[in-house]
């Protein structure tokens, strides 16, 4: 028999289950606390009782969206066998195929927290000083923040451009991933 919190965080990963699939459907407009708990299957008072309200909901996926971003960038810092320019462009990829795949959600990550923004900023904090610590290892700690911030906007602007559907194969011959390649192979050695 599962105890009290165990039951509660089961809950509260369903309404966040929930929610995701909610924006990912229809933006943050979508998602409200009343159709998260009937998605979810709890009672009408449940999303309450573990969400101060919306934006609260909103931020708790923009911080676990950048909290698995670090995880993976983690991975990649520690992963010893990949050469630092894979281990670059595989972080620089995952963020593009976020944009692509969940857009709601990426632009809710570049979104300035409504509610209670520590969590999500420290978690977005923490991503990126593990990608800066991945670009360091291609370009050396000196460069890192310069080339860092670049690749991120670039990275950033990809995601733009593909979703808008202006980086269209037929008119600039590239991928996303092209331009990922470029980039990188455009960087100076460490």
């Amino acid at each position: 028999m599962a105890t009290r919190s165990e039951t509660a965080a089961q809950t509260r990963r369903a309404l966040l289950d929930a929610a995701g699939t909610l924006l990912d459907a229809g933006g943050p407009d979508a998602v409200t606390l009343r159709e998260v708990g009937a998605r979810a299957g709890v009672s009408r008072s449940a999303p309450y009782r573990h969400f101060a309200d919306k934006e609260h909901l909103l931020t708790v996926l923009a911080t676990d969206a950048w909290s698995e971003l670090g995880d993976g960038l983690g991975q990649l810092v520690v992963d010893a066998d990949t050469a630092p320019e894979q281990s670059l462009r595989s972080a620089l990829v995952w963020l593009i195929k976020v944009g692509r795949s969940r857009p709601h959600l990426y632009r809710l990550m570049f979104t300035a927290p409504v509610a209670d923004p520590t969590a999500a900023v420290r978690a977005a904090e923490h991503a990126q000083d593990l990608f800066l610590q991945i670009v360091s290892t291609v370009v050396g700690p000196h460069q890192s923040m310069r080339y860092g911030g670049l690749l991120l906007t670039s990275a950033h602007g990809i995601v733009g451009l593909e979703l808008s559907g202006h980086l269209a194969f037929d008119k600039w011959q590239s991928t996303a991933e092209d331009l990922v390649d470029l980039l990188i192979g455009l960087l100076p050695p460490g």
